[in-house]
């Protein structure tokens, strides 16, 4: 079950908002929210539901160990992280690992969300391990965090420590309601009417596998405003369903395509991942207290890991390493410095731009060759007729609004006409106004043509 989907939207939210609107306590509440977040991944992943309540079991039998032990400490942490990562390695790398050494793959079905609730069963293992009063006795609090349905699938990643305390004391009331479901319809939109619409450019130029310049960089930038509006979109709806039941999810983005330096741009792209990755695993190698050589291996043991958190695939790990280098040598250059002027922040702009948009189609691509081929398409192609052909018919008149109205909220005009609204009255209204027909354009996208799974679902 997806957010964008007609049985989320008029069946299973109506519902459990309305059960959930009708519990008077809170621990009736929580127990609602917890096996409606079973019936949540259950109704896309039935045969993989055993699996994520061993993985919670486990890391609530490992917190409690953690919390009663003496001596030993350090083994029960190491036994439960090896546990988490032997699960999330079989699922997700065996059959990849196989054929790499030219063995038949076993055909290993992924678990929806597997990437996510792994890290956050970690995320609270080690809390416990470094302050044990942080862990729970009570199962169903774990769970509830584990398996809270909007951030579930595809995040954002919640520490414990962030989320505990809003399952003892929340509260919920008109405002934040308002809030949260324009949030949600904001993040639909994002979905259905962006993504969705150049995300279908991106997937036919890169399956054509085209050598014309002209296409090769219209997927490259389709996919990189695809990949951008989908995973925001489902944050959007993950911190909108969240503030509705009364929680505050942390935000994920933060005009990631405004950065000026490719360090800048991941302070503000999948800020729960790099925050994840920068509490358990940067600081804890040493960080950037160890001299620049150290900085920089960390830094690149850092992204080859958050290559390798996306997917079985090469292609993920030289995206990563991509990213570990080219932060390891604006590190070692004053970006700063350079930043303080216009010409020097047009061209970080600039340059940002390019690297990430190069680096996505690697990401994006099927594989290393088709990724080069794409690239070689880019910069050494030529202006083919049947490259025309193609290129007209993607690019009608409702795909080039898309497009144009797509580079231009990527771009921040949404921050700055909110900066520069009219009274607080006027503008409330005309918000509500707006927001109900963006949910009607979302419906009557939803009954012409369907919906397409989130991008991140896959990892």
């Amino acid at each position: 079950m997806v957010f964008s989907s007609a049985i989320f939207l008029f069946a299973f939210f109506p519902a459990i908002l309305g059960a959930e609107r009708l519990c008077r306590s809170l621990r009736a509440k929580n127990l609602l929210l917890a096996l409606g977040s079973l019936v949540f991944y259950a109704f896309g992943q039935l045969s993989c539901l055993p699996l994520f309540l061993g993985s919670a079991l486990l890391n609530f039998l490992a917190g409690l160990a953690l919390q009663r032990a003496g001596a030993g400490r350090k083994q029960i942490l190491a036994l439960a992280l090896l546990l988490n990562l032997a699960l999330l390695g079989t699922f997700k790398y065996a059959d990849f690992v196989l054929a790499e050494l030219g063995l038949p793959p076993k055909g290993i079905l992924l678990p929806i969300g597997i990437s996510f609730y792994s890290f956050q069963g970690m995320s609270y293992v080690v809390d416990v391990y470094r302050e044990p009063s942080l862990g729970t006795a009570d199962f169903g609090k774990l769970l509830l965090y584990l398996a809270f349905f909007p951030q579930l699938i595809a995040g954002p990643i919640v520490k414990y420590r962030d989320f505990a305390p809003q399952v003892e004391a929340r509260s919920t009331d008109l405002p934040s309601t308002e809030q949260g479901l324009r949030r949600f319809i904001r993040g639909l939109g994002k979905k259905l009417l962006i993504a969705d619409a150049v995300g279908r450019i991106a997937d036919t130029v890169f399956s054509a596998g085209t050598g014309d310049f002209r296409l090769a960089w219209l997927g490259a930038v389709c996919y990189t405003l695809q990949i951008y509006y989908d995973f925001s979109a489902y944050s959007d709806m993950a911190l909108g369903l969240g503030l509705i039941f009364g929680f505050r999810l942390p935000e994920n983005f933060r005009q990631p395509y405004a950065a000026l330096s490719l360090r800048d741009f991941w302070r503000r792209w999948h800020l729960s991942l790099s925050a994840w990755f920068r509490d358990y695993l940067y600081i804890p190698l040493g960080g950037n207290r160890k001299g620049r050589l150290r900085t920089a291996l960390n830094r690149l043991l850092v992204f080859l890991c958050t290559g390798l958190w996306h997917g079985a695939n090469w292609t993920f790990l030289v995206w990563g390493l991509g990213h570990g280098l080219l932060t390891g040598l604006e590190g070692a250059l004053p970006t700063e410095r350079l930043q303080k002027s216009r010409l020097g922040r047009f061209v970080g702009r600039a340059y940002t731009l390019l690297a990430v948009t190069l680096l996505f189609v690697i990401f994006r691509a099927e594989s290393l060759p088709a990724a080069g081929r794409m690239i070689a398409a880019m910069f050494a192609g030529s202006a083919t007729q049947a490259g025309g052909v193609m290129l007209v018919s993607l690019l009608q008149p409702a795909a080039l609004l898309t497009l144009a109205l797509a580079i231009l909220f990527a771009g921040g005009l949404r921050e700055r006409l909110y900066a520069r609204r009219v009274t607080a009255p006027v503008f409330a209204h005309l918000a509500r106004l707006g927001s109900l027909a963006l949910l009607a354009l979302c419906i009557l996208s939803l009954s012409a043509g369907g919906f397409r799974p989130f991008l991140y679902f896959q990892f």
